[in-house]
Order: structure tokens, then C-alpha cells, then sequence
């Protein structure tokens, strides 16, 4: 007896049992090799197996927008905040809700 399609797509992502396979089975997360190990201990990229991605022509007429606020400003002075809780501080949590959100 055999699972569905439906069936096997969600098995594939469960975790491997002893019952599911036997010893020595790696299962791998599917992203492949880029290249080969030497045998003096090196990785050589082999760049016909690198993923390209092509740009589109016509990029610059999309609407496409990417997922990002317009409301956020770059970040300068990273890591700085004005007591020493940082970013754990309860009253920058309560500041930044009422900047954001304009509820009390």
C-alpha cells in the first residue's frame, strides 16, 4: 500500500525514524554540491554547477516593490540605545509602539 502525492509531500518534511530508513541513510537538506573536495583537503568550486539567476529586462518598469517599509530609515550608530537595558528596555518597547501604531 502506498501514500497519496498529498500524503508523501508532508512525510518528506517529517523528521526520519529507524523505522523509516536503515543505518547510514543521510538525508541532506536538497541544495547539492558546488563543487568537489581534493585530496589535499580543499573544496574546488566547479562554476558550471553555480547557480545564476537572470535579471529581467524590463526590471526598471516592474511594480514590484520589495518587502520593506517605507517608514524605516537606515540605521546609524548600531547597537547604541540610551540606557543600559537595550534593546530589552521597556520603555523604548512602549516608545516605539506609540511611534509606530499612534495608540497609547
Amino acid at each position: 500500500m502506498q501514500p497519496s502525492k498529498a500524503l508523501q509531500g508532508v512525510y518528506r518534511k517529517l523528521q526520519l525514524t529507524t523505522k523509516d530508513i536503515k543505518k547510514g541513510f543521510y538525508k541532506g537538506t536538497g541544495s547539492g554540491s558546488m563543487g568537489s573536495h581534493t585530496k589535499w583537503g580543499t573544496y574546488k568550486i566547479d562554476w558550471r554547477k553555480v547557480r545564476t539567476y537572470v535579471v529581467p529586462k524590463n526590471l526598471a518598469e516592474t511594480k514590484l516593490t520589495p518587502f520593506v517599509t517605507k517608514k524605516m530609515e537606515p540605521i546609524n550608530g548600531f547597537g547604541q540605545y540610551r540606557d543600559r537595558a537595550g534593546p530589552k528596555s521597556p520603555q523604548l518597547y512602549l516608545d516605539r509602539w506609540k511611534a509606530e501604531n499612534g495608540l497609547d
